[in-house]
């Protein structure tokens, strides 16, 4: 569940504040509104260095809802929830999240300690617990030793590899 923000402005500054010395002012996090369409639409995206790494759209939200009506078509006994979670890993592995995913996810980092973002179960929150400056040279050490994060989805491991090399690991 979304919380209520102040303004995007305002929530892009926190987000922001949060970066690595090594990343900030070369990650910034881009989320806009499409106010005139239907639905009010929108896109969020990950930049580096003003190349999108990953982008978040309206788009993906159908693609899900359209895997999740397919999927009941052909099991028509399951539950949403239950479908929801079966199509969860699909949909992490091809980055089919939504801007909303995004801004939850911005919005849990501010409520989780390091510790509890970097176990998350969803990707955008490890993404961007991994760039965060609570995230010292030690445990990126420990996460690079243990090779973990190589099972993630390749988008995942961008940032893991991105965040490694700014800090010289």
């Amino acid at each position: 569940m979304l919380e209520h923000y102040k303004s995007w402005s305002h929530l892009k500054k926190r987000a922001e504040s949060f970066l690595c010395s090594s990343l900030s002012g070369r990650i910034t996090y881009f989320f806009t509104n499409y106010h005139e369409v239907h639905n009010v639409y929108g896109r969020a995206a990950v930049r580096l260095d003003g190349r999108e790494l990953v982008c978040f759209s309206w788009i993906e939200q159908y693609r899900r809802e359209r895997d999740i009506s397919q999927f009941h078509k052909d099991n028509p006994d399951t539950g949403y929830e239950d479908i929801k979670e079966k199509l969860k890993l699909g949909w992490d592995v091809n980055c089919t999240h939504c801007e909303s995913d995004f801004i939850a996810a911005v919005q849990a980092l501010f409520h989780l300690s390091i510790e509890e973002a970097l176990v998350s179960e969803n990707y955008i929150v490890k993404i961007l617990a991994i760039m965060d400056r609570r995230t010292g040279k030690r445990v990126l050490k420990r996460i690079k030793d243990s090779g973990d994060f190589a099972g993630y989805p390749d988008w995942v491991q961008t940032f893991y590899k991105l965040r490694f090399d700014a800090e010289g690991i």
